[in-house]
């Protein structure tokens, strides 16, 4: 039996398309823009904030904002120029810097520098088998709160009212979603959210008080914005069904046991440092930003 061999030809368009390594797998040829969920947080971030000083007033000046995001970029530039690292990518130090003109106040501008050079290079430094451990943020808020004494966090600024927990739960369910990160938020305020009417049927108090601390924006933001980071979270399913109710168990804690009104942020920092062990002992897929399904890649130290 003889066989004929029969050339198959392509378009010019096919051939360069078949020619790039890239598109061995099916991926979403001219919108690359769309698969980095960062893309999603920054415009999120950015409505947030242009919202809470407009709209909320909050007591941070536009230019103290700016000089939170330019400072988390300039020390992410820095970063890049140390490590020698073969690209700049600034999108991880806007969200960062973002997310500290929303949370982070003092009245010191070196407090608030430090904040910034704490997030950006813990990134870099503090590292678990290819992963930043911690939350770049609410590492650097903690670490500024203990340290210095002169920053807080003020929770009372978002206020509770339905309107605006209705705008960040929406626009943070986008992000969570492109993240591949929903299992982790929604289960910690589920787990969290029984916590409080526990408590609020133990104590007999009516149901508006549970629920009013529910709707809290500082609460909300932490959920969909913090807690979620797919970079710093268990890789498996399972390993961050556990992450979440560890994070919510040390934050009713440390609210309603200590009376600490930064509870979630000293839990996230407590139970992250445990992320690796997680990761040890329930396998999962290593996040790469770009694939919203949290395939495995090379490790990174971008953030």
């Amino acid at each position: 039996m003889r066989y004929r061999i029969v050339p198959t030809t392509f378009s010019a368009r096919e051939q360069v398309f078949r020619m790039n390594p890239l598109n061995s797998t099916k991926r979403e040829v001219g919108r690359p823009h769309l698969r980095d969920p960062r893309f999603y947080q920054i415009a999120v971030l950015s409505i947030l904030a242009i919202y809470g000083i407009a709209i909320l007033e909050f007591d941070v000046t536009p230019s103290r904002a700016a000089i939170s995001i330019a400072s988390a970029v300039g020390f992410q530039l820095l970063a890049t120029w140390l490590l020698r690292l073969p690209t700049f990518d600034p999108k991880s130090a806007m969200i960062s810097g973002l997310s500290l003109a929303l949370l982070f106040r003092s009245d010191y501008l070196l407090v608030l520098l430090l904040a910034s050079a704490v997030t950006i290079f813990s990134k870099f430094l503090i590292r678990a088998n290819g992963k930043h451990i911690f939350n770049p943020t609410n590492f650097g808020i903690v670490v500024a709160i203990v340290i210095t004494g002169e920053a807080w966090v003020s929770p009372g600024q978002w206020g509770s009212f339905a309107l605006f927990a209705l705008l960040v739960s929406g626009l943070g369910l986008i992000v969570v979603t492109r993240a591949a990160r929903s299992d982790v938020t929604l289960a910690f305020l589920l787990f969290y959210g029984a916590m409080l009417l526990g408590r609020g049927y133990w104590l007999n108090d009516p149901w508006e008080i549970p629920l009013h601390q529910l709707s809290s924006g500082s609460l909300l933001i932490f959920a969909f914005f913090m807690i979620s980071d797919p970079k710093t979270t268990p890789d498996s399913r399972p390993g961050r069904i556990a992450f979440a109710f560890s994070v919510a168990a040390v934050a009713y804690v440390f609210r309603f046991r200590f009376f600490e009104p930064n509870g979630l942020l000293y839990a996230l920092v407590i139970c992250s440092a445990f992320v690796p062990i997680i990761d040890w002992v329930s396998k999962g897929r290593r996040y790469q930003w770009g694939d919203p399904k949290g395939m495995i890649g090379a490790p990174s130290v971008a953030g």
